[in-house]
């Protein structure tokens, strides 16, 4: 991973490791990508709830990038020590910053705006980037801890 840039396209273990999985997708690749990313993550050491929690976060990232970020993207993943890392890039319009921040659970009744919510809290952390030229979103779980949490955007 770059040391100047956490949420870069191209982030990769930073001890230079090539990465689990680097795929591009599109909407007809979702399904097919979420069991790759499920059987790469089982592979790197998750498993149970745990591995369940965070392929649903990636989904839920890997689907925003289409519905909303022009799409298609990329997603990289990849494990440093005891930590599993994906990154889903695209090249969206943004999204708002009001949103990013926005940690309230959406109302039962709206029926989009749950997937950036529900990434976040079915993984350890997760960091976003957005702007103009797109949005880059990092999550990680960390293979040693039986909880999942957030601890930062």
């Amino acid at each position: 991973m770059s040391d100047t840039d956490p949420l870069a396209p191209t982030a990769v273990a930073s001890d230079g490791s090539p990465p689990l999985l680097a795929e591009t997708f599109d909407g007809d690749r979702v399904t097919e990508l979420r069991h790759t990313v499920t059987a790469c993550a089982g592979e790197a050491g998750l498993d149970g709830t745990r591995l369940d929690d965070f392929v649903l976060a990636v989904n839920e990232l890997i689907t925003n990038a289409v519905r909303h970020g022009g799409g298609q993207g990329w997603l990289r993943l990849w494990r440093t020590g005891e930590i599993l890392y994906c990154l889903v890039s695209d090249n969206g319009a943004g999204i708002r910053t009001e949103r990013i921040d926005d940690r309230r659970r959406p109302a039962p009744e709206i029926a989009g705006g749950w997937g950036l919510w529900l990434a976040r809290q079915l993984s350890d952390e997760m960091l976003v980037r957005s702007g103009p030229e797109g949005t880059t979103v990092r999550i990680s779980a960390n293979l040693t801890d039986a909880g999942a949490g957030d601890s930062g955007t």
